[in-house]
């Protein structure tokens, strides 16, 4: 049964979305939702244990005035007092000085790693201005350790899997053969490997996992929390959240403080280097998703893009939409088989012959060499070269314009990072980027252009 179309002819919007702007707003959303989800989980969980407390409290301070004999407000102005003296790293309990060496390399700790705790803050106003400069430059710099381990920490697990696969291939052979073909067997199967994201994360995760409940067995002996406290600990200070409720290496004196001291640092440090490289490889599983959820959304019948895309952009296409865009192109199709002159100058082709370059989205990722191929054919059209004393079309000029200056663009680029750059394009949905999406561009199987 034939559907009605609406008035404008066709039922779906006409207007362009770039394939990395829906990504965005697709993750937008669904952070949205999952918060939204979080939240109704925190609050089923947490509030009726938060109104047991304030009826606690309230019971404990009507209990304490009555047997005193203490008025409440006094009592409230008490407690406001302590609070502000809590703020200063004052406690009931004694634990060790706030701002001694010690401590105030333990705070600049927290505040470059961007854990913040919170139990230890500047209350001078020269101490906040200071820290507003001192975490600017030393967040930025530790954020670049952070991505510089994520480096070389891919590099390895890639240099070991890889072995680990050639080993596998030699034990795995079938047969006798002559060693010069084994070898070029074996050199054919690695040329291109590359690890698997499932596997390093894999990796990544079973190191979090032995750092955290090594860390927690120490953490429960010293500071005698439970078990799951202190494996709720590892995660907030290792993700660097920070929430500040626990805190490490708190108490004014431990056996072996020293080397509780040292130890409670180097877990600190390993376990936020790999949780940080355990999330950068998780966000490329999550890319994958949105990018296999774009591929559901647009034109789900035939789930792939449209062939009415262009490079880097997807349409909200239907088929009438389709059929609309092939029935504006089929009136051209008598044009082609007229004959050409060898001399006419016509606008250039949209699609470049095997081997050529061609120019796109103001980015060179190939150029087409239509003026120096005379008669070059592009779909059974045969493009003539233009002599010295022809006329040039705006179009034609305009374009070859364009290519110039892109080609000139990528010759100073090329020049000032000596040597051509790589260029990944947006195969796979993972562009260059930068930070941590671009170091772990094209070192994994999922993020490689040659998939």
């Amino acid at each position: 049964m034939a559907q009605k179309k609406p008035s404008g002819g066709c039922c779906c919007p006409k207007a362009p979305i770039n394939e990395d702007n829906a990504r965005f707003f697709l993750l937008a959303g669904l952070i949205l939702l999952y918060l939204l989800c979080g939240a109704a989980i925190f609050s089923a969980l947490e509030h009726p244990f938060e109104l047991r407390a304030r009826r606690l409290w309230r019971q404990q301070l009507d209990n304490f005035t009555q047997q005193y004999g203490v008025q409440t407000k006094a009592l409230h102005t008490l407690l406001r007092q302590y609070e502000e003296a809590n703020g200063a790293g004052i406690r009931v309990d004694t634990l060790r000085p706030r701002w001694d060496f010690s401590g105030a390399f333990y705070f600049v700790g927290t505040v470059v790693s961007t854990i913040g705790f919170g139990m230890t803050t500047p209350a001078t106003i020269a101490g906040k201005i200071f820290l507003i400069f001192y975490g600017l430059i030393g967040c930025a710099a530790t954020i670049l350790f952070f991505n510089l381990f994520l480096e070389r920490i891919i590099t390895m697990l890639a240099y070991i899997m890889r072995w680990c696969h050639e080993r596998r291939l030699r034990c795995g052979a079938v047969g006798v053969v002559s060693s010069r073909q084994e070898a070029s067997g074996e050199e054919d199967s690695l040329e291109g490997w590359k690890p698997s994201v499932y596997y390093v994360m894999l990796i990544l995760g079973l190191a979090s996992i032995v750092i955290a409940c090594s860390a927690s067995t120490l953490y429960c002996s010293m500071e005698n929390w439970s078990y799951v406290d202190s494996l709720y600990f590892c995660f907030v200070a290792f993700s660097t959240i920070g929430f500040g409720d626990l805190v490490s290496s708190q108490r004014q004196h431990y056996e072996s403080q020293e080397a509780y001291r040292l130890g409670n640092c180097l877990f600190i440090l390993m376990g936020v280097c790999c949780i940080y490289s355990l999330f950068n490889v998780i966000s490329i599983i999550i890319k994958q998703t949105l990018n296999w959820i774009l591929e559901k959304l647009v034109c789900p019948g035939e789930h792939r893009p449209c062939s009415c895309s262009t490079s880097g952009r997807w349409w909200l296409c239907c088929p009438c939409l389709h059929n609309k865009k092939c029935n504006q192109r089929r009136p051209l199709a008598h044009l082609r088989q007229k004959p050409l002159k060898r001399n006419a100058v016509r606008p250039l082709s949209t699609h470049c012959p095997a081997g050529r370059q061609r120019y796109a989205d103001g980015s060179v990722e190939t150029v087409c060499d239509s003026e120096t191929d005379g008669g070059a054919a592009a779909d059974g059209v045969y493009v003539g070269r233009r002599l010295s004393g022809e006329m040039i079309s705006v179009n034609e000029f305009m374009v070859s314009n364009k290519v110039s200056l892109a080609l000139l663009q990528k010759q100073l680029s090329e020049t000032a990072h000596q040597g051509p750059r790589q260029s990944y394009g947006h195969q796979n949905g993972f562009s260059g980027g930068v930070g941590a999406l671009a170091i772990m561009n094209n070192r994994l199987q999922e993020t490689s252009v040659d998939r």
